[in-house]
């Protein structure tokens, strides 16, 4: 049987699944040998979808181009650059108020320690379907309500979709453009993606779901913009992902720059709007897995490159009640590449 025929086998067996509506996949080897995309379920290969927090790896490259041409830098308080942006309050750790001391460096590393609005009632509002916008003023409203999560660093990342949210406002303050005019002009229009930007309006492409239940949150994702807000679709991602991964957006520093891995949560690293997975050898047998750098989304979608096969694996389950589940999925279909290589 063909590696594509192995691997549409393991995509409909993954969708017959509980609470599994569709499932989209690329996969393309470095030297375009392999070169796959698939899908199942309610859905077809050319689906724009979703593609949730791998937003962030957008977000990063337009804060390091930013950087790398001196409009920012990476240790400069962000209250200074937002100035009428109110961060008293918002990050108080025994009786010591950090907002006004946060840098960028510290939200594009996840060092800032500040809590994740997400998990306020914004988490349970979304998986119950109710289509509320919000903005930057709603999001801080929303972090001061959560206790946070540490103080600035401590010397790992804690995932905080707020800090993206304010990296995001620091993007139009210093462009004075929108955060989706600044995506097309600096990463969309050189790559020459035309269907990849911050959802507007209604068509959310491949509907998102939890459980059973089809989530009709355009106003949600489209506020969501520089943490989880972009819609895209697997050829544009796949561009994009190969560009990102081989310095097409940024020098060569810059890229080892970005990671500089902490510790997330098992078995997640983080670099600057970079995730990094490598299972330790007790996980798997003692047999050694590739790395995976990239990101992954609450909704299941999933864009990473495994170095060591030179492997690019793009897809979403738009699926919220499993947001981990591409990682064993993924590890699945390199397993499956890798099988086919040495059979041929």
């Amino acid at each position: 049987m063909a590696l594509n025929q192995h691997l549409q086998a393991l995509i409909e067996k993954e969708c017959s699944k509980a609470h599994t509506h569709a499932l989209i996949l690329r996969v393309q080897s470095g030297d375009g040998r392999v070169d796959y995309k698939c899908s199942a379920g309610d859905a077809t290969p050319d689906t724009r979808f979703p593609i949730a927090s791998i937003a962030k790896m957008f977000t990063a490259t337009l804060i390091m181009q930013l950087a790398a041409e001196g409009q920012i830098e990476l240790g400069q308080m962000v209250q200074n650059i937002l100035p009428d942006v109110d961060l008293s309050g918002l990050h108080v750790v025994n009786d010591m108020d950090y907002g006004a001391r946060l840098t960028i460096r510290h939200l594009l590393h996840q060092t800032s320690g500040l809590a994740d609005y997400y998990e306020s009632d914004l988490a349970s509002n979304l998986k119950a379907g109710r289509n509320h916008p919000y903005g930057l003023k709603d999001v801080l409203q929303m972090t001061r309500a959560l206790p946070p999560q540490a103080v600035p660093d401590r010397g790992r990342s804690y995932y905080s979709d707020t800090n993206f949210q304010l990296l995001g406002a620091v993007i139009e303050r210093v462009t004075g453009q929108s955060f989706d005019v600044v995506l097309k002009a600096r990463i969309c229009a050189p790559l020459g993606l035309t269907q990849t930007g911050v959802l507007d309006g209604t068509d959310v492409g491949l509907p998102v779901y939890h459980e059973d239940r089809m989530l009709n949150i355009p106003r949600v994702l489209t506020s969501m913009g520089p943490d989880g807000g972009i819609i895209s679709t697997l050829d544009e991602m796949m561009v994009f992902l190969r560009a990102f991964m081989q310095n097409q957006l940024f020098q060569p520093q810059t890229a080892t720059q970005m990671r500089q891995w902490n510790k997330l949560f098992f078995p997640m690293q983080y670099g600057y709007g970079l995730m990094r997975i490598k299972l330790p050898l007790w996980m798997t047998l003692f047999r050694a897995t590739p790395e995976l750098v990239g990101h992954s989304g609450a909704s299941g979608s999933f864009a990473y490159y495994a170095p060591e096969p030179d492997i690019y694996l793009i897809g979403t389950f738009n699926q919220t009640d499993a947001p981990r589940r591409p990682i064993g999925f993924m590890f699945e279909v390199l397993r499956m590449v890798a099988k086919h290589g040495r059979a041929g």
